[in-house]
């Protein structure tokens, strides 16, 4: 494309001057490719900035109409992105130039159409995004323009390279904000963030961008029931503690949302310490799902499934597991909040062996009996299968780390007779891999220190308790220390 042929596009003589005297080029597009080289280093953006390169750069994007002129406009961003990369003078200068309403017009223009211009949308979305590390007045003038109708239209494309954009600009914008976060997540912007996370559950994402705003909004803040409730099919007035169960219950978007969360945590573990209303809320959609278990077979795989009811049930049980973990891997020298003990006050532990009991015996314990019975192995009763690999696992898994150093957690577990059926949880299972570790993890933790839980384990042993066939099969026995007096687990397989 030669200079003449830019006349349809009413670039103005001046800017096309400034561009080629800089870039020492004859055409256009030599120029813009020239320059956006230039800009790849710090000294380059600043020499281009000495020359007032960015207002002729933002009056030529101005000028440029789409899609006609696509090709030009995608050079251009490219250029303006660059220059506005950490260099201070530049950023001043796009906002001096009205360069955050151009950028907006821009990415309307190509988000208009069926089928969004994804490409033109992240180079838009990356010159915001630079921008918006300039500091707060830069941030508020992106929030000022885009919050919430353009937001949530770019929310809604289905593509990852813009999704991973638009969540950087929106956490730059918001960050040490509070204020922010609080529109972010109220009435009038909720819906960015769950048209956010139905799009990252569609297209998947590529940068941390996404799991920062959620940790900020969710872990660190306030907003995970409401979020969740906005994903679902559910009012967002619904009580997520209501117990009652439906095919329906859970969307598939609720899901991934969890499952993203768990992750969340179990990556920041030793960092975050997460409120007792995230961990209320968590416990209350664990409670709600786990009416699932009265309608599955055995599960075939891990997590996630593919099933909504069961990944919502599993995900939301793996949380709390890691929420209970927090005592266990920083100690007591740091202020953990109260969360765990306000699960420990609303039943968990109560809950917890519940749902052990129903289970099936684990795979060995099943075999066993088989065995020892001539049965065909299969469930008896009211005994309800794992929903997926790994469910009986994660139980045990609460409940070990519950009784890290909490007597009066592990008390209630011997009040409530449930020493043998945790001793029942030391093998190896096929349907739970490291069923084996956690289950002597969480023995090890409840006769830590108790010797009234030592006493029961001991009493086990000599009316031959532990030897029944649930506990042999398990290549297990308990040994006592002639002269202490103290049990433990001893591996004989």
């Amino acid at each position: 494309m030669d200079n003449t042929a830019l006349q349809e596009f009413f670039v103005p003589e001046d800017v096309l001057q400034i561009l080629l005297s800089a870039s020492n080029s004859s055409t256009l597009i030599d120029s813009l490719e020239t320059l956006i080289q230039v800009c790849r280093t710090a000294d380059g953006r600043a020499d281009l900035a000495s020359k007032s390169v960015l207002p002729s750069v933002v009056q030529l994007i101005q000028s440029l109409p789409y899609p006609s002129g696509r090709h030009l406009l995608t050079l251009s961003l490219k250029l303006l992105r660059n220059l506005c990369a950490g260099e201070g003078s530049n950023q001043k200068s796009f906002l001096e130039q009205s360069g955050v309403a151009i950028i907006s017009n821009v990415l309307n223009s190509a988000n208009l159409s069926l089928e969004p211009d994804s490409g033109i949308i992240r180079m838009g979305l990356q010159v915001l995004a630079n921008v918006s590390l300039a500091g707060e007045r830069h941030q508020h003038a992106i929030w000022q323009q885009l919050f919430p109708k353009e937001f949530l239209a770019l929310a809604r494309v289905q593509s990852r390279e813009t999704c991973d954009p638009l969540c950087m600009v929106i956490f730059a914008c918001c960050d040490g904000s509070p204020e922010l976060f609080e529109k972010l997540c109220g009435d009038g912007g909720i819906t960015i963030m769950k048209e956010i996370v139905r799009t990252t559950a569609a297209v998947g994402f590529g940068e941390d961008w996404f799991k920062l705003l959620l940790s900020r909004i969710c872990l660190e803040g306030p907003y995970l029931s409401s979020l969740f409730s906005n994903l679902g099919f559910v009012s967002t007035t619904e009580n997520v503690e209501d117990t009652e169960f439906r095919e329906d219950l859970f969307s598939s978007e609720q899901a991934f949302f969890l499952r993203i969360i768990s992750d969340i945590l179990n990556e920041r573990l030793r960092e975050i310490t997460v409120p007792s209303d995230f961990t209320l809320c968590v416990f209350g959609i664990f409670k709600k799902s786990i009416g699932v278990l009265n309608c599955v077979t055995r599960g075939q795989s891990g997590l996630p499934t593919g099933s909504s009811m069961i990944d919502v049930l599993g995900y939301s049980l793996t949380i709390l597991r890691d929420v209970c973990a927090q005592k266990t891997l920083r100690g007591f020298q740091e202020d953990l909040g109260d969360a765990v003990d306000v699960l420990l006050s609303h039943g968990l532990i109560e809950l917890i062996l519940c749902l052990l009991r129903d289970l099936e015996p684990p795979a060995i314990i099943r075999k066993a009996i088989k065995q020892a019975d001539g049965q065909d192995g299969t469930n008896s009763g009211s005994s309800k299968p794992c929903p997926y690999k790994g469910f009986r696992r994660d139980i045990v898994a609460v409940i070990g780390n519950c009784t890290y150093q909490r007597k009066p957690v592990q008390d209630e577990i011997r009040q409530k007779d449930g020493i043998l059926l945790l001793l029942q949880q030391c093998g190896l299972d096929e349907d739970n891999p490291f069923l084996k570790e956690w289950g002597i993890w969480c023995v090890r933790n409840l006769l830590e220190g108790n010797e009234d839980n030592k006493r029961v384990v001991t009493e086990l042993e000599l009316q031959g308790s532990v030897d029944a066939p649930e506990i042999a099969g398990l290549g297990l026995r308990v040994e006592v220390n002639p002269e202490t007096g103290r049990p433990k687990l001893v591996n004989v397989s």
